[in-house]
């Protein structure tokens, strides 16, 4: 089987960030898949899941009742490696695009208070696994990162010729 062009990124190499991770057309129509990378993989520890779990859902109900984005919002869920999310939207915003209705997600998250939005047996099929505490101190590091060095662009593995062929620096 052929490596999902995802698995061919360095992630030795990327930091925190937004990254456009594919566009695909869907009909007439185009989506687009945003990295939202909030740990830099295999340096800093992955998000704990019941952190993670509780950004999901806070964020989840914050994008899909953003008045201006809402209607935009196809999916918003967590990587399995726990460094960060996907958003997938319609359209082809690029991640600058995307950076104020991120930045309001995360900052709404840092301060929420009260019950987990969907964390009862009814509403999620884990609803134990929760931490909003940590879940509000992840938020918080994440949205002061992408105020202070939004990274937009995956990083590229550095290519040289020599005789015709093709070499890459990892």
């Amino acid at each position: 089987m052929e490596l999902i062009p995802s698995f061919q990124v360095d992630h030795d190499k990327i930091v925190p960030g937004i990254y456009e991770s594919r566009v695909d057309a869907v009909g007439g129509d185009f989506v687009t898949t945003f990295d939202v990378r909030m740990k830099r993989p295999n340096a800093e520890p992955a998000i704990r899941p019941d952190a993670m779990h509780t950004i999901e859902h806070i964020v989840a109900t914050f994008l899909r009742n953003d008045p201006e984005w809402k209607d935009r919002i196809v999916y918003w869920g967590p990587m399995g490696c726990l460094t960060g999310f996907y958003l997938i939207v319609k359209g082809r915003p690029a991640a600058e695009e995307v950076l104020p209705l991120l930045l309001r997600a995360f900052d709404y998250c840092a301060a929420f208070e009260g019950e987990v939005p969907g964390a009862t047996p009814e509403g999620c099929g884990n609803y134990l696994l929760h931490d909003l505490n940590t879940a509000r101190c992840e938020s918080r590091l994440y949205s002061d990162l992408l105020r202070s060095a939004p990274c937009f662009v995956y990083p590229q593995a550095e290519r040289a010729r020599v005789d015709g062929m093709t070499f890459f620096d990892s």
